[in-house]
């Protein structure tokens, strides 16, 4: 399946199966009479935002570069999933603040006990969401997406929160209705939390920090596996949005002549972008090996 239909299924799904999904969750919390159910719905309607963003970051990175952006656009992604970190974080807080507010006021003595409808809507959601959370991560991972990887987070935090409103609502039902608030306000914890991951990923991407030194110690073994390789003097990578760049200075025979020293670094240039395509871009120095006379 090409790049271009993978965006457009997740696009159907995200956006379409939320907005059935959140729309089906204020009703049954309106009707119900669950607050719990209600926020949920909210979190829910937040999720359409978000796939909307994921979308418009992952098209916009995929942009050639021209001359204004020579390294190109991928960086675009790494800011769409800072949005979308922020989006979830006001929808945990707004979420959290009503509940905090109704245990606070003494508003939930005089809530009424819910139906089973929401209880119903939860379990729906917690299934819908959760599958929704392994397409979507299934199809991030080989579009090596950071904005649809975050869009599959915020699926699961759904499912997470509906958890929670499942718990909430079934122990009001048993004669605890505070229990459906308390869940509601729970549920911004899971939330925040979800938030401040993607959020803290995309801002080390942005700000070019080095990959995982397990990733570096990988790159390292296949390059010292290059038989004409005597050495690696200077290994460096950054993160740029959902690629890489490194910085390698290797170290050949040093009566080599130039033409077979660029051959060596060429051949291991194009061996490291073949066998890891997460990298973008290799710089490889030359420098001589020891002396071995």
């Amino acid at each position: 399946m090409s790049e271009e239909k993978t965006i457009k299924k997740l696009s159907i799904v995200g956006v379409g199966g939320n907005i059935v999904l959140s729309a089906f969750k204020l009703f049954a919390g309106a009707i119900g009479k669950s607050s719990a159910m209600v926020s949920d719905g909210i979190h829910s309607l937040s999720d359409v935002v978000a796939t909307f963003i994921a979308i418009i970051g992952v098209r916009m990175a995929g942009k050639d570069p021209d001359n204004d952006h020579p390294y190109g656009h991928e960086r675009f992604e790494s800011i769409a999933s800072m949005i979308l970190g922020v989006i979830l974080a006001f929808a945990g807080i707004g979420i959290g603040y009503s509940g905090i507010s109704k245990i606070v006021s003494g508003e939930w003595k005089n809530l009424e006990i819910p139906t089973f409808l929401p209880l119903i809507a939860a379990v729906i959601s917690i299934v819908v969401k959760e599958a929704m959370f392994h397409y979507t991560m299934h199809h991030a991972k080989r579009l090596n997406s950071d904005a649809f990887v975050a869009d599959a987070w915020h699926h699961r935090s759904d499912a997470f929160s509906s958890i929670g409103s499942f718990i909430g609502i079934g122990a009001a039902k048993l004669g605890y209705p505070v229990m459906d608030v308390i869940a509601s306000t729970i549920i911004c914890l899971f939330i925040l939390k979800t938030a401040y991951d993607i959020v803290n990923d995309a801002i080390k991407k942005v700000l070019d920090t080095s990959c995982s030194p397990e990733f570096e110690k990988k790159l390292k073994e296949f390059i010292e596996n290059d038989e004409d390789v005597e050495g690696i003097d200077l290994l460096m990578t950054r993160q740029f949005g959902n690629k890489v760049y490194v910085d390698c200075e290797i170290a050949v025979d040093r009566y080599s002549t130039l033409l077979d020293a660029h051959n060596v670094a060429e051949r291991v240039h194009d061996n490291l972008e073949n066998e890891f395509p997460e990298i973008k871009h290799i710089m490889i120095h030359v420098n001589p090996g020891e002396d071995k006379g």
